[in-house]
């Protein structure tokens, strides 16, 4: 089944959800987030495990698009902790809204996840509430240590690693795990699943903070160079603080004490930093390195046709925004 078929399916999954009516400013900030698109990463993660087995990935949608719904709340509330004012091209629920209604928006988010996951067979559903509810605890560690990060001086790039996985990895790893659980495969074949979403997730991350920082703004859909302006604790820069000697280093450090800057001579003499280190080639090789390791436990299951994972997962890696 081809991908472009599957995320059909999602949108019109999302579109038939009745997220509720009244009252309206509660519930057209979740629509708007939902409306707003994006890569429908996880949910597709989700039909093509369960594609890997079955070939009635319709009949999964609802409970794949309850995995959408969960990181778009988690979008929500991280957008109001970062203070992101961009999100898909588009304000943030909290510019457009205001922050209570952006936070309690985002809890009837949560609350709706548990509605569809409902939706699974009586057999397979205690299971699946389990290892879900594994997941959400370890995106709210993640997102935890990542605001401690922004107070702490001496992020290590093991500390960043393990962060990441928690706060982004986990889910990946989870919706790989889903279909599988929901197609009943075995054991093994699940936890491999989630580990491949682990470690692809891990390095879609990396790809992620090396697009803040390199992407063409036209196709990123998020402030280019907001990561810098932040002075967020990403990959790149914990590299940059540990590698940088003389006026590298002095220079860093000034611009990263600064309260007070100009944006773009902010982001272009941090970025003029990194290409001297050589920060983006240490960065695209352990991107590389964990979608290997992903690779490597795909390779654990057989019998099954995995070129269209293969396929998604590659454009995962070389995506452009």
């Amino acid at each position: 089944m081809r991908v472009d078929h599957l995320l059909a399916q999602i949108e019109s999954g999302i579109k038939k959800q009745k997220f509720g009516k009244e009252p309206r400013s509660l519930y057209e900030p979740l629509r708007y987030i939902m409306a707003l698109g994006g890569k429908r990463l996880r949910p597709l993660l989700t039909l093509l495990s369960y594609s890997l087995y079955k070939r009635d990935a319709r009949s999964i949608v609802p409970i794949a698009t309850a995995v959408e719904v969960f990181h778009n709340f988690t979008l929500l509330h991280d957008d109001i902790m970062d203070n992101a004012p961009i999100r898909r091209g588009n304000p943030t629920v909290h510019e457009k809204w205001d922050v209570n209604t952006a936070i309690l928006s985002g809890d009837v988010m949560q609350i709706k996840v548990y509605s569809l996951l409902l939706g699974i067979e009586r057999s397979k559903l205690k299971e699946v509430l389990t290892a879900f509810n594994q997941c959400a605890t370890e995106v709210c560690e993640g997102q935890q240590w990542d605001m401690e990060f922004e107070n702490k001086s001496n992020v290590t790039e093991a500390e960043y690693l393990d962060m990441i996985r928690l706060k982004t990895a986990a889910l990946l790893g989870f919706s790989l795990e889903l279909g599988a659980m929901l197609a009943g495969a075995s054991h093994n074949d699940q936890k491999a699943l989630r580990e491949v979403g682990i470690h692809i997730g891990i390095g879609f991350q990396l790809k992620d903070d090396l697009l803040d920082v390199y992407a063409d703004k036209k196709k990123f859909g998020k402030q280019v160079g907001g990561d810098i302006i932040a002075n967020k604790k990403t990959f790149l820069l914990i590299n940059a603080l540990s590698k940088a000697e003389g006026n590298d280093k002095r220079e860093l450090t000034h611009w990263l004490k600064m309260k007070t800057f100009d944006k773009k001579r902010k982001i272009e003499a941090v970025t003029g930093i990194y290409d001297s280190l050589g920060i983006r080639p240490m960065t695209e090789k352990k991107i590389n390195h964990y979608f290997k390791k992903g690779y490597a436990h795909l390779e654990r299951i057989r019998g099954v046709n995995k070129k269209e994972l293969i396929e998604f997962i590659e454009g995962i890696r070389n995506r452009e925004a």
